[in-house]
């Protein structure tokens, strides 16, 4: 994990502004403390705070061709970097940095290769010669990427919102599955696929065995890694298959195609949660049963409260259900970092794929059910893969999520959505567990969807909801418009979190990088026809899906 800021179409002098860029680079070190780079001359600025995971003694960025003609600045992991670079028997490497075949496809191919790669990233090419810019973000937005514009017309590339702000006067979320060229500045969406349309679905045969086989191979592709590494186990069912298939794989090189051992042979899995949580009873049971070494990481109350402010500076944030859940996943991350880990693999997108979250019960019928998996793909890089990323780079972590690996994607999106659907004899995930029960304790192979908040305990939810209702009155929830005209608050805890976010991020264009949608269970506002119940709601716990969940409100 690292991060980026560039300037490109530059309106002022170009050595005035490489100060402000390194400024603006310093605000995102967290993501790379390994190693700072910047390339200028008088047209742009390309910062690199560095996370070095791939190749750390010579893949310093920013990255140079040979003949020093193409620029790149990238953050991010490219899985299948050894099978592309042998397209290009005849191309000089620079380095072995899994970024650098990027390089070397964009001189062959031009804007039409991102495809090609497995990975997840957002980066920024220049080509010195033509004053060209190439930037692109990978399929789901797994890593962060914004844009901005400064007073002057100056245009800013940069991984994290606060990077930008103070400078820029319009900022905006770089879309995912996109790239732009400056040769038209229009975003393109090249990620496209069949399978959102529920017609070239609907027939298909689910196959339990080929979806075991490709999240295998998603997961050993991922553990790629020069550095020590480790799983992040709640115990739900999610972490517990990633966590299951990497100690199955921890043992060779991957980079060796399984024929050395391993750098780091033992695994080592986290979970979080208060004293006594579901989910630290369920992740010990997985730790023994796979053979990880496994820390429990325990948190209070009071000091998940007092993290708040922290974690809304981190996250970029407003959104309850983002905070909730990566309070406890930032304060893991920081004692993760202690020990010596850089890279962490985690559960994110398995409840998208395959509908796991309990408001899916209500999905009344296969088409309403595979539609809705799609909208959640779409948002997931301004929830669950924003949480993931930004709470651990907030401690110089990387976060990969190979439930979200491309061609994964791909076979799970793919299976007849008949079969996701939730009835008296299946339960949510239900090909997702028959797959890996054999890999799993029975009782967490079967254990009901729990959402990470919750999961770490019911009560810093319930505190958390008491806090705000001391803190913030009903006048001031009712004048909430007047304070915050754009997106106004429509709760007490979105305007508790809200107030702390224009603390730190006080422009009108940081707020609007920020969504806002009515939800219950983590749905979209879409969903929320499916049950009358739902539509005089708005909680984002699991625990708001009366008669589904087993602890519901």
């Amino acid at each position: 994990m690292c991060g980026i800021v560039c300037a490109f179409d530059l309106k002022q002098k170009s050595e005035d502004l490489r100060p402000q860029l390194l400024d603006m680079a310093k605000r995102i070190r967290h993501r790379g403390p390994d190693w700072s780079g910047i390339y200028s001359n008088e047209k742009v600025i390309m910062a690199h705070e560095r996370l070095a995971i791939v190749d750390p003694a010579s893949g310093k960025q920013p990255l140079f061709s040979k003949d020093k003609k193409f620029v790149l600045a990238a953050n991010g992991e490219i899985y299948n970097h050894r099978e592309l670079r042998q397209q290009f028997p005849s191309y000089q490497f620079q380095t072995e940095s899994d970024c650098e075949v990027i390089l070397a496809l964009y001189q062959t191919k031009g804007v039409d290769f991102l495809d090609e790669l497995n990975g997840i990233f957002g980066f920024a090419i220049y080509d010195v010669e033509k004053d060209d810019y190439f930037i692109a973000r990978d399929h789901m937005g797994i890593i962060p990427l914004y844009i901005g514009w400064d007073q002057y017309g100056t245009f800013y590339v940069a991984s994290e919102l606060k990077a930008l702000e103070g400078v820029c006067t319009k900022i905006e979320l770089f879309p995912p599955g996109h790239y732009m060229s400056s040769k038209d500045g229009i975003f393109t969406q090249w990620y496209q696929r069949e399978w959102t349309g529920y017609e070239a679905v609907k027939d298909n045969e689910t196959s339990i065995a080929l979806i075991k086989e490709a999240l295998e191979a998603a997961v050993h592709r991922q553990l790629m890694s020069d550095v020590p590494y480790g799983v992040l186990l709640s115990g739900g069912l999610d972490s517990s298959i990633t966590s299951a298939i990497a100690k199955k794989y921890a043992q060779k090189r991957i980079e060796s195609d399984d024929q050395s051992e391993a750098w780091w042979p033992q695994l080592h899995s986290f979970s979080v949660g208060l004293e006594g949580s579901p989910d630290l009873a369920a992740a010990k049971k997985v730790a023994d049963h796979i053979g990880t070494i496994h820390h429990e990481i325990k948190f209070t109350i009071q000091e998940g409260l007092d993290a708040i402010k922290d974690v809304i500076y981190n996250l970029e944030t407003y959104d309850i259900t983002t905070i909730r859940a990566s309070t406890p996943m930032y304060l893991m991350a920081r004692v993760i970092k202690s020990m010596g880990i850089k890279m962490v693999l985690s559960g994110e997108g398995a409840d998208e794929l395959f509908g796991g979250y309990l408001y899916f019960h209500k999905a009344p019928n296969a088409q309403e059910f595979h539609e809705e998996t799609v909208r959640k793909l779409s948002k997931l890089h301004m929830y669950d893969c924003l949480r993931a990323n930004k709470s651990l780079a907030a401690w110089g972590i990387e976060g990969r999520v190979p439930f979200l690996d491309k061609e994964f994607i791909d076979v799970a999106m793919s299976i007849n959505p008949q079969d996701k659907m939730i009835n008296g004899e299946r339960m949510e995930k239900w090909v997702l567990r028959k797959a890996f029960e054999d890999m799993l304790p029975e009782s967490v192979a079967w254990r009901q969807k729990e959402q990470f908040s919750d999961g770490v305990g019911y009560s810093w939810i319930d505190t958390l909801k008491e806090v705000v209702h001391a803190e913030v009155t009903d006048e001031q929830l009712a004048n909430a418009k007047y304070k915050f005209p754009l997106q106004t608050p429509i709760n007490k805890e979105e305007l508790y979190y809200r107030t702390i976010f224009a603390e730190h991020f006080p422009s009108d264009a940081a707020a609007l990088c920020v969504p806002q949608e009515a939800s219950v269970a983590c749905s979209t506002q879409i969903a929320l026809e499916w049950d009358e119940a739902f539509k005089n709601m708005n909680d984002p716990s699991g625990r708001a899906v009366a008669k589904v969940h087993d602890d519901a409100y």
